[in-house]
């Protein structure tokens, strides 16, 4: 019950901004300003007790406790470091980040390329921080997690070894906004050494709340410099690498390439040489040393061919790990460019052009939406839907195709943080299905497994065990519904779905209107057959009527005899509830009537069930129910099925007859109850707590 209180909850939140750059959720339910002046009125300085400086934070295998790379390390805060330390220094450049002991050049190149954004920067690294002014040893970073902007709390103890910092430093020694940084990064995913080997378009995400593509430049789309270009205009942030084996970390190529390196992507030019059109990326190396000598390096004899006013507009010259290399070296010597393409209230600029931008979250729950892939043919349809409506075509499009680009991300949560608990992430991925014709124009489209066999996707993305995938398409105007999913079958997880599309576009989770159509029974005493009343009478008593206690020992009885359903007997509270619902007299038994309409009842749904236990087990699977519930009379959204699969499944995921009965009966009770207090039909109902304590009880 806690748990749906907390995403009601957060669904209210949402409503009024939370989670936005602007509105951050303080990460830990930490707030900066209340723990900072506690600190002041205190004069002590923070502690972190949610990620102490202590060997658990470092990492739990390779930086773990008993690992030989921790020994002597000490936590110090900057003024134990140095004399004067400062938090930036002359405003944040590239110097400011020079990568440790840790595996983390992708993170390094990530915050590389937030130097160069000062909008970005500041939306990261909170202003106004140093170590002069109401210092408290406390300080704060806001990054974007899994949907959300979150504001992250750290102290300034740092792990060092015999004096040094033994992660990111800065090139000037007495700087410690880049080491703070990467501590708060460290802390939402657990520890240090979970940072360790990754992609840049992860930072990129994180610091920016962007949504990333990836291409092999082995096989680059034949637009590539366009589509780079174009996505320098929208404000996007680049990276690449080149692929090597782990034994070639950071080994250099004859022309000072480095392998399995980050490098970040700044521009895309094109110049004039020797009366020819050249295509020339701005490439930089966030170790701000070592570059490309190849072809249109600093000082190369290639910009000689470049009239003397056109080269003046390039930076082509200076030692500072930031060179300019031809396009077509480019995809030859590198292997993968990895595109973060902003959410537009990231972007201020009204030079830049603005993606339209949806976004949902989800999970898959074992037995109610985590039906795996296509193959999965049951199943599949019972995944989360979403639909799309491109309604317009892109101007002036990089690659000349005629058509609306759809740029779909698909995020599996608390990836880096599941590491320490041997966690294999999902293999996820999601496929695009055209709205048949029948179903355009209608609400709440859920296309179940009568289309889903029979009707091919119109794209999807790859399978991928990484933190996202993401894939860019070009589809004509039309509707169109998304389903992410896992490759297995029945593999819990949440998500986050991300839409991007050069022209507006209406999305919505495809879910469920709730309501229920239950016939009510009117019959008299008279209308009950004699052989009923009979039977009645023996199972009631002197009193002539059924008490709780009764109607269990003749359910129990009755259905046992049964083959084709299985059973291990109603429980007391599905007896309970089938009173309080039936009982017109408020004694707490059933009467005759009440008694004939219960039998009635129990007819239709044994019809249901048998009906939609296709497998003929005896029993209704997770997937069974969704369409046995609906022919019960009731529709029900994928958060009531997840809570129905919760409270009446077993640990197969299945439901047996009496689960099945039980669970009617208490959503026709409420349905019921809620009608009654819904007077004004507005569809919500407001209850002090005596109301709800009985309500909950009852």
């Amino acid at each position: 019950m806690s748990n749906i209180a907390k995403t009601i909850s957060r669904r209210q939140g949402r409503g009024e901004g939370l989670g936005t750059n602007k509105k951050a959720i303080p990460f830990n339910k930490q707030d900066y300003q209340t723990l900072k002046q506690e600190c002041l009125a205190k004069k002590t300085l923070f502690c972190d007790p949610t990620f102490p400086a202590e060997s658990n934070s470092l990492g739990y295998n390779e930086l773990g406790p008993q690992s030989s790379q921790t020994r002597g390390v000490q936590w110090k805060r900057p003024k134990e470091i140095c004399s004067n330390p400062q938090f930036i220094v002359d405003g944040a450049t590239r110097t400011d980040i020079c990568q440790g002991a840790l595996g983390d050049c992708w993170l390094m190149a990530a915050i590389a390329s937030l130097t160069l954004e000062n909008e970005f920067l500041e939306r990261v690294v909170s202003p106004g921080q140093s170590f002069t002014e109401n210092y408290a040893g406390i300080f704060h970073f806001q990054l974007w997690q899994y949907g959300e902007w979150v504001d992250v709390v750290i102290d300034d103890r740092l792990p060092t070894r015999d004096g040094r910092l033994l992660f990111v430093r800065s090139a000037n020694g007495s700087e410690f906004w880049s080491a703070l940084l990467e501590k708060a990064y460290a802390k939402v995913n657990g520890s240090y050494e979970a940072l360790s080997g990754g992609l840049t378009l992860e930072g990129f995400e994180d610091f920016t709340g962007g949504i990333s593509e990836s291409y092999d430049l082995s096989k680059p789309p034949p637009h590539l410099f366009k589509l780079i270009q174009k996505a320098l205009t929208l404000g996007s942030l680049m990276g690449c690498y080149i692929v090597a084996s782990s034994q070639e970390t950071e080994a250099k190529t004859s022309l000072k390439l480095v392998k399995l390196h980050a490098y970040s992507v700044t521009s895309a030019k094109e110049v004039h040489s020797n009366g020819r059109l050249v295509q020339l990326v701005r490439i930089r190396n966030p170790w701000g040393r070592v570059e490309w000598t190849g072809p249109w390096s600093d000082d190369s004899n290639e910009w000689t061919t470049v009239q003397p006013e056109e080269r003046a507009k390039l930076v082509y010259s200076a030692d500072d790990g930031e060179f300019w290399m031809a396009y077509s070296d480019y995809i030859q010597h590198f292997s993968k460019l990895e595109i973060c393409n902003q959410t537009p209230d990231a972007l201020s600029s009204d030079t830049l052009s603005h993606w339209s931008f949806t976004q949902f979250e989800g999970d898959w729950k074992v037995g109610s939406t985590a039906g795996g892939c296509i193959k999965n043919t049951v199943a599949f349809c019972s995944n989360p839907q979403f639909v799309i409506k491109l309604e317009e075509e892109d101007d002036d499009p990089h690659d000349g195709e005629i058509g609306c680009t759809i740029l779909v991300g698909l995020m599996q949560k608390d990836f880096r943080k599941n590491r320490r608990f041997r966690q294999n992430p999902n293999t996820i991925g999601f496929s695009i299905y055209k709205v048949p014709n029948e179903f355009k124009g209608r609400s709440n489209i859920h296309l179940g497994p009568d289309v889903l066999q029979h009707q091919r996707s119109i794209a999807s993305s790859s399978y991928s065990g990484h933190r996202e995938v993401s894939e860019r398409f070009k589809l004509p105007p039309g509707e169109y519904v998304i389903i992410p999913y896992t490759f297995e079958a029945n593999r819990s997880g949440s998500f986050v779905l991300r839409v991007f599309t050069e022209k507006e576009a209406a999305a919505s989770l495809v879910d469920t209107d709730i309501s229920a159509n239950v016939k009510k029974e009117y019959i008299s005493e008279n209308d009950v057959d004699p052989h009923f009343k009979q039977f009645f009478n023996q199972v009631a008593g002197n009193d002539s009527e059924v008490s709780v206690f009764e109607l269990k020992q003749v359910l129990d009885s009755v259905i046992s005899k049964r083959t084709d359903v299985k059973t291990d007997g109603f429980s007391m509270e599905t007896c309970r509830h089938i009173i309080s619902l039936l009982d017109r007299d408020g004694n707490g038994k059933l009467g005759l009537v009440e008694f004939q309409i219960l039998w009635t009842k129990i007819q239709k749904y044994l019809e249901a069930f048998k009906k939609h236990d296709t497998d003929n087990s005896g029993t209704m699977s997770s997937y069974e129910m969704r369409d046995a519930v609906k022919e019960a009379g009731f529709q029900l959204n994928n958060e009531v099925l997840q809570v129905i699969i919760s409270h009446y499944a077993n640990q197969q995921y299945s439901i047996d007859f009496d689960s099945f009965v039980g669970c009617l009966i208490h959503l026709e009770m409420l349905f019921k109850i809620f009608k009654t207090l819904n007077k004004k039909d507005t569809g919500k109902i407001e209850l002090d707590i005596l109301q709800w304590l009985c309500l909950a009880l009852s």
